[in-house]
């Protein structure tokens, strides 16, 4: 007996949901699922591997991942325990506001101590723990080497009734029948031409795209390697540098360097190339690590990094029982590390919209997308927002609005060179702990006032005495 037809006999009796999707916001979604429905099963296209690693389907997984603070709260409140297991493996602890290195465009950030605390370790290794975690729930199949070819409805196509799918060793298409899908399958996600197929439109889609690249390899550190800090990020200096990387621990005491390059400046994947391009970046931390340590992994290079947002929650229409969640929605450029966490607060917008219709799926589908897309708003103005900074980037210009909050947050962070508050506060919003207005609380807009007005005088003193010796 096929794995697919024991499940086919094993949800026949009672609610089923599936979830299209093995990766991070499908583990969450069914993980919430398993509250609400007697049987779970999550379709993967990938054979899901016995340990920890890299799959076909998740072609940016070689690379360097962050669970934000503010996702990593959420995996420990569905996932109890999930820290132990995390540091039994020996993902490495890090302090985000005191053992992080942060040089930003106006020098490093003031570090000081925070409760903004998580586990570093790989992709491939949290999803493995995540995955291991759910084979536990009796509820919960997984059906991999699988992939789904579109959706099956009731006569009217007003409510979806399951997938059509097909084992990747078996050509024959065959029916999963079901009281929910939602479909988590990422940025290739398929649900706009099955929408289309069964007489709804497709959504509308707004894309932006600064053609932001990066390459990463994975390291052994360098022999008597000693550092004040356990992460270390440069970022790109608009308008003209480009150039950025950081230094990541994960378990198994292995470094990632990842090196970013925006406006195409892609940084290259052979290794003269490699370190040439960390010998460029405006500090030197990163090339002085580079140039010792021992290289234990090919570089991998990643260049489809355009935030892409399906405006579902625009539709006039859409069949009950189906929802979008993760990148299948809304993927963001990777490098702000929003895509986790914002996969862990949708999988919690489902678990409130299934709480409030209590198996009454009739116009769930409206009320979850929209409540959804007032979820990502928050990590779409922050990732457009600073992608919004280079004049090559395209899918629309930065309004007066986005202007206005380029030059705050300008004056925001040559604060937090020295104020260990403020640059605590900022740590807080880009770990999606706190809302970006919490930025603009009294305190913080009177010391920016403050600076504004120290720097006009500054200005116009300059220009006075530069006026008197020229009169002179």
């Amino acid at each position: 007996m096929s794995k697919l037809t024991e499940v086919q006999q094993k949800t026949s009796n009672g609610s089923h949901a599936i979830v299209i999707g093995g990766s991070m916001a499908g583990l969450l979604s069914a993980r919430i699922l398993a509250e609400h429905f007697e049987y779970v099963t999550v379709v993967e296209r990938d054979h899901l591997p016995q340990q920890p690693e890299t799959r076909h389907g998740v072609p940016q997984g070689h690379h360097v991942h962050v669970m934000l603070t503010g996702g990593y709260r959420i995996l420990e409140q569905l996932f109890p325990g999930m820290e132990a297991e995390l540091t039994t493996a020996g993902a490495p602890s890090v302090n985000w506001t005191a053992e992080s290195c942060f040089f930003h465009a106006r020098g490093w950030g003031y570090r000081g101590s925070s409760d903004l605390v998580t586990r570093t370790c790989s992709r491939a290794f949290l999803e493995w723990v995540v995955r291991r975690r759910l084979s536990n729930y009796r509820n919960i199949e997984f059906l991999s080497a699988t992939q789904v070819k579109g959706l099956v409805t009731n006569t009217d196509n007003s409510r979806v009734t399951g997938v059509k799918l097909c084992c990747l060793d078996d050509s024959q298409e065959q029916e999963l029948t079901s009281d929910f899908v939602v479909d988590a399958s990422g940025r290739n996600s398929q649900l706009p031409k099955w929408l289309e197929k069964i007489g709804y439109e497709s959504p509308s889609e707004t894309m932006i795209n600064s053609f932001l690249g990066y390459s990463t390899c994975w390291y052994e550190p360098p022999e008597n390697f000693q550092a004040d800090w356990k992460v270390l990020y440069v970022v790109s200096q608009p308008p003209h540098d480009k150039r950025g990387g950081a230094l990541y621990p994960i378990e198994g005491n292995r470094w990632g360097v990842i090196l970013i390059g925006i406006s195409r400046d892609y940084p290259p994947t052979d290794e003269a190339g490699f370190i040439e391009f960390a010998r460029s970046l405006r500090t030197p931390e990163i090339y002085q690590f580079v140039k010792d340590a021992k290289p234990i992994t090919p570089i991998h290079g990643y260049r489809r990094t355009e935030n892409c947002w399906h405006h579902y929650e625009k539709l006039s229409r859409m069949p009950d029982s189906l929802v979008a969640i993760g990148d299948a929605v809304c993927a963001f450029n990777p490098i702000y590390g929003q895509g986790m966490t914002t996969a862990a607060l949708g999988a919690l917008t489902l678990h409130d919209c299934l709480q409030k219709q209590q198996h009454n799926f009739t116009g769930l589908t409206k009320q979850f997308q929209k409540q959804l897309a007032k979820v990502l708003e928050t990590p779409w103005l922050m990732a457009t927002g600073e992608d919004f900074r280079w004049d090559t980037t395209e899918g629309g210009q930065p309004d007066k609005i986005t202007q206005f909050m380029h030059r705050y947050m300008d004056e925001v962070m040559e604060i937090s060179v020295k104020d260990p508050d403020v640059y605590r506060l900022f740590v807080e919003v880009m770990h999606m702990v706190k809302q970006p207005n919490s930025l603009f609380a009294p305190s913080v807009v009177i010391r920016v006032l403050g600076q504004v007005v120290n720097s006009v005088l500054s200005n116009n003193t300059f220009s006075k005495i530069k006026v008197l010796k020229t009169e002179g």
